[in-house]
């Protein structure tokens, strides 16, 4: 995946470099001090994913995210937490907090590489370790959770990211996570996509109407597109015919 990095602080510009030096599956198309610069070369040679801080002169970093064409990712890095929301709101793919280490840029530069361009070969391990694993861990916060299947109740979708709803918590969990991402981590025979919005674990599903579902007093709606998905789930399990 080719990248770049705008940051106008030298130390954490040299940082970041020597990070995408020694990841296999980044390429390296340049560094610049400020948006401005930055934005005349990208606008002739585009990247796949932006190393980009948020607080620079003349032009923040949240004001560049504007101008950029959507198909370029963009992953913040900050020294301040407050930008996150603002960030959530212009589409950014992820948010790194200052002092960046080399395991988390790691992690958010795969996330990105895999939302880009998934391929069969990296689909496959997925489906075996549904049958497997029993939980998955999810950023929020600046924080790894690990969030186990059973408590899961419905997933809803929001653009880049996601809010997992709990059976233990009061709120959902937000998390910087595409739904297809999370979709081919999920054990498939316990959830499934109902809604380009909504996936549900369907051990917590109450009841199937027409055209939605009840898990808990939440109803939730099935589109068109997932309803033959969501038929044959249920009829597996229907007794006394259909």
């Amino acid at each position: 995946m080719t990248c770049a990095i705008i940051d106008d602080e030298p130390l954490a510009a040299t940082l970041l470099e020597s990070y995408v030096n020694k990841t296999p599956f980044l390429t390296h198309c340049g560094t610049y001090a400020n948006a401005i610069d930055a934005m005349a070369a990208l606008s002739k040679s585009p990247v796949e994913l932006l190393f980009l801080d948020i607080q620079m002169p003349e032009l923040s970093g949240l004001e560049f995210a504007k101008l950029i064409p959507p198909t370029t990712r963009i992953i913040f890095t900050t020294a301040f937490s407050q930008y996150a929301i603002e960030g959530y709101k212009v589409n950014a793919f992820d948010y790194l907090l200052k002092p960046i280490a080399y395991p988390d840029f790691l992690a958010a530069a795969q996330r990105a590489v895999t939302a880009t361009s998934p391929t069969p070969q990296a689909a496959e391990p997925t489906t075996e370790n549904a049958t497997t694993e029993s939980s998955i861990f999810v950023k929020s916060d600046y924080k790894l959770l690990r969030i186990d299947f059973d408590d899961i109740m419905y997933i809803e979708g929001l653009k880049d990211y996601v809010k997992i709803y709990l059976a233990s918590a009061p709120r959902p969990v937000l998390s910087l996570t595409a739904m297809k991402t999370l979709e081919d981590h999920l054990p498939a025979d316990r959830f499934l996509r109902i809604h380009r919005s909504y996936i549900a674990n369907m051990a917590m599903v109450s009841a199937v109407e027409r055209s939605n579902i009840l898990i808990g007093e939440k109803s939730l709606p099935i589109s068109d597109t997932y309803k033959d998905k969501v038929l044959e789930y249920v009829n597996k399990r229907l007794l006394g015919g259909r």
